[in-house]
């Protein structure tokens, strides 16, 4: 059973990209898990997600979310939503730019919610990039995003968790030359005292340890297959030695993820994008949840995009925003309780 959040505040899911899948799959969420899950509410249309629940015949009421008002129907009766209403019209599976008002909205809204303690934490659904880019969205994504609402700004960090393991790609969303070409000693070093404070202080684990994979084939069997392990991972291990922060490697990237290697190390620092995301999509695709460190609030996030080739289909499968909103819950009470204290 889940442990209580500090005085049962609940946690916000945002609205996402409306005509991707979150909607059904937050609808499913509270309709199958709600008695399993820490209490959330929902910034989103209410209409919109009226008209989802009798798509897929899912009886969930829904009620306005009123802050800090008294007699508050409970969580399991009723889905709370602050209500954020669309500009435009929304269809499932296409896109429509006059609604990227609506999503951004619902993305502040949350974070002001949070830092002012009306909710512990947040959920987000996935947004589409293209539709804020082309309606001038100047972030490169959400995590960027939430970064620039606090303050000061915060240097965010990705981590992808599932029960079986926890990674950490140091470059991201950038083609595979240019994660080489911008990998830095620095980089390595600032990502990961993030993530040790972060295992320590939002997941509760005492003195973490923290593998760190190597780029090159055999991490580079002493330079003769690439010399970044020497050039630039060594040198960072060292530092992060010196700074008390327990951490080894660099390890071969073929045999970082064994189950027998799993049990010997907290998180996996990996240099690049599919070198994180590969193993824990491998281990639990619907379970994985993107969490972002780093932030002064909880964050995560289920680990698929909006998927608008089956929305309004009924056939998204809502475990992954179910692990989400249950880490979320978890991390929020580790926060306000640390166990090192």
């Amino acid at each position: 059973m889940l442990q209580k959040q500090k005085q049962n505040i609940p946690l916000a899911v945002t609205m996402g990209e409306p005509a991707g899948v979150g909607g059904e799959a937050l609808l499913k969420t509270w309709a199958y898990h709600r008695n399993n899950l820490p209490p959330f509410l929902v910034i989103d249309s209410i209409d919109r997600l009226k008209k989802i629940a009798k798509q897929l015949d899912l009886d969930v009421p829904l009620y306005r979310h009123k802050l800090n008002a008294a007699n508050l129907p409970p969580f399991n009766k009723c889905l709370h939503i602050i209500d954020t209403p669309l500009e435009s019209i929304s269809v499932p599976g296409q896109l429509n730019f006059k609604n990227v008002n609506s999503v951004v909205n619902s993305i502040t809204k949350a974070v002001a919610l949070t830092l002012a303690g009306n909710t512990a934490g947040i959920v987000t659904n996935p947004i589409h990039k293209s539709a804020l880019y082309k309606a001038g969205f100047p972030y490169p994504g959400h995590t960027e995003f939430l970064a620039s609402l606090t303050e000061p700004n915060h240097s965010p960090v990705m981590m992808l968790a599932c029960d079986q393991l926890r990674v950490v790609p140091i470059t991201i969303h950038v083609s595979l030359a240019d994660a080489l070409s911008s990998l830095t000693t620095q980089s390595i070093i600032e990502q990961s005292k993030i993530t040790a404070h972060a295992l320590e202080y939002d997941f509760g684990i005492v003195n973490p340890h923290l593998a760190i994979a190597g780029v090159n084939p055999h991490a580079g069997e002493f330079g003769t297959m690439g010399d970044e392990e020497q050039t630039i991972i060594q040198p960072a291990i060292d530092v992060l030695k010196a700074n008390g922060i327990r951490v080894s490697g660099p390890y071969p990237p073929d045999t970082l993820f064994t189950a027998q290697a799993r049990s010997t190390y907290d998180a996996a620092i990996c240099m690049y994008h599919d070198q994180a995301l590969i193993p824990i999509k491998t281990l639990d695709f619907d379970g994985g949840v993107n969490v972002t460190l780093g932030l002064p609030f909880v964050r995560t996030s289920p680990d698929h995009g909006t998927a608008l080739d089956i929305a309004g289909t009924g056939l998204v499968k809502e475990f992954s925003l179910v692990a989400a909103i249950r880490m979320a819950g978890k991390l929020a009470t580790n926060r306000s309780n640390p166990k090192h204290v």
